[in-house]
């Protein structure tokens, strides 16, 4: 059995340092409304009835987590600014991704009242049908006062091995006039403006990289740390374990309703991982 797991950390301006502390486990779908309060995970309704968890820091913070694919959708610091941003077209019918399979929850647990959740997914005859593989996909979530982590686990369970890619889609709401990255200077770059199907090989060369029309491109072996200014008064450190490259894209005229209005900065691995089982 062979796994790889990636972290993905965002502070929002300084993180606070945890102690140790007593840990409460637990079920939060099958807890009381009680436990699950405690726990400060609550399971919600949400758009187009689809289940969601609520995440509630003692601390003033909220994050939510829809388990049709394990899609965080809002990101709440303790003043009540939400830094992420879902498209004004995004579908909630199961038709259409926001992304396409359900996730489980498998944990929940809660540190010094700051929650966080375990999804889980596995291979199905939906999945099977895309990509022939079994496989088990874990999927971590830890909301702080002033930080959102995650964790992606993808271990191999076939008897044969398998490669695959991935990214996370993190969308930021922003100013794009406003916006800026910083860190990705040096890094060598697939730009897949104006043909996505072939990108141009380069090299960043600036410091700071702004978004004045479309933008889409690859940033191979990126640094662990990238800062996105997001044009609101928000400067938002981005770190990274095992993610090697990231991804910045704004859709410009592509999406005229709401492209103003968010960046997309993702960590992902855009060459593949080889697994074997």
């Amino acid at each position: 059995m062979a796994m790889v797991s990636m972290k993905f950390f965002v502070p929002s301006l300084n993180s606070p340092n945890l102690r140790p502390t007593k840990r409460y486990s637990g079920m939060a779908v099958a807890a009381s409304n009680q436990d699950a309060v405690a726990l400060g995970v609550t399971v919600k309704q949400g758009e187009g009835n689809l289940p969601k968890l609520l995440l509630t820091s003692d601390h003033g913070s909220e994050a939510e987590i829809y388990l049709f694919g394990g899609c965080i959708t809002s990101w709440k610091v303790p003043s009540g600014r939400d830094l992420l941003f879902v498209r004004p077209d995004a579908v909630f019918d199961k038709k259409k991704p926001i992304r396409n399979m359900d996730w489980s929850l498998v944990e929940s647990e809660n540190v010094e009242g700051n929650p966080n959740v375990t999804l889980e997914l596995r291979d199905s005859p939906y999945s099977r049908a895309m990509w022939d593989f079994s496989f088990q996909a874990r999927y971590k979530v830890v909301l702080n006062t002033k930080s959102l982590s995650t964790e992606l686990k993808v271990t191999n369970t076939d008897n044969k091995p398998f490669t695959f890619s991935t990214a996370l889609h993190s969308y930021f709401r922003a100013s794009i006039t406003g916006v800026s990255v910083k860190g990705l200077k040096g890094c060598k770059t697939l730009n897949k403006d104006p043909d996505p199907k072939n990108p141009i090989d380069g090299r960043e060369e600036r410091d700071a990289i702004t978004f004045p029309g479309f933008v889409d491109c690859i940033y191979l072996d990126a640094p662990n740390e990238v800062h996105l200014d997001n044009g609101l008064g928000d400067v938002i450190s981005i770190r990274n374990t095992n993610w090697s490259d990231a991804v910045l894209w704004n859709p410009h005229l592509q999406m005229e309703a709401c492209y103003k209005d968010f960046v997309c900065v993702e960590n992902a691995k855009v060459l593949t991982y080889f697994l074997q089982q």
